[in-house]
């Protein structure tokens, strides 16, 4: 099965400018046929709050090809400074070419659960957590890194093509522990690919 990077309407992203980088970007996901890439409104989403939080402190987890890295570098300013962890080397290379020049990112080929361990807590303005760890796996890890006032966000909350046996179920108990974090106030999103947006409270 072909990568899809957009399914929606088109009219939803018709007056949304697009990174430069996208393209080619684009292009090297479907011809590596990786098919779990972040569509342009989660994209857009992600470059608005970026734009948010000047010299901010970002942080992904999960580069993938970079479509999504390309959206968060698109709204930051350039004091801000961003993050992106992947465990798959022959995805994030993808990123390294289109993006990798930028002096503002880092890309990191680790274990996203490693890293969030490690990391001192409260020292991020805004998370995008779109690989299993810091999201299903280390839930508490990757929130512990948001700072007061910022955002810890994902996606593909609604049910996916590309989803394993089983994964479905995983959804509802994310949702109730995200729900238990008194110090955050979140919300989720029937949109795109369905959205929960939480923000540490001050």
């Amino acid at each position: 099965m072909s990568a899809t990077l957009y399914a929606g309407p088109m009219e939803d992203i018709a007056y949304i400018s697009l990174p430069k980088q996208l393209p080619q970007i684009q292009g090297d996901t479907v011809a590596l046929n990786f098919g779990m890439a972040s569509e342009p409104l989660i994209g857009a989403l992600l470059r608005t709050l970026a734009a948010s939080k000047p010299c901010g402190r970002l942080l992904e987890l999960g580069t993938g090809t970079g479509l999504a890295t390309a959206w968060l570098l698109n709204g930051m300013d350039q004091s801000s400074t961003l993050i992106s962890v992947d465990s798959d080397a022959a995805v994030q290379i993808v990123a390294q070419r289109a993006l990798g020049a930028d002096p503002r990112l880092k890309l990191i080929n680790c274990d996203a659960l490693e890293f969030v361990a490690t990391r001192t807590p409260q020292s991020f303005d805004l998370i995008f957590a779109d690989a299993m760890a810091g999201k299903y796996e280390g839930l508490d890890l990757a929130l512990d890194l948001v700072k007061p006032g910022g955002f810890y966000v994902i996606d593909d909350m609604l049910p996916q093509p590309n989803w394993p046996d089983g994964h479905s179920e995983k959804i509802p108990v994310l949702m109730e522990q995200l729900a238990r974090r008194t110090d955050f106030e979140f919300v989720p999103m029937r949109w795109a690919t369905g959205l929960v947006i939480t923000v540490r409270k001050s």
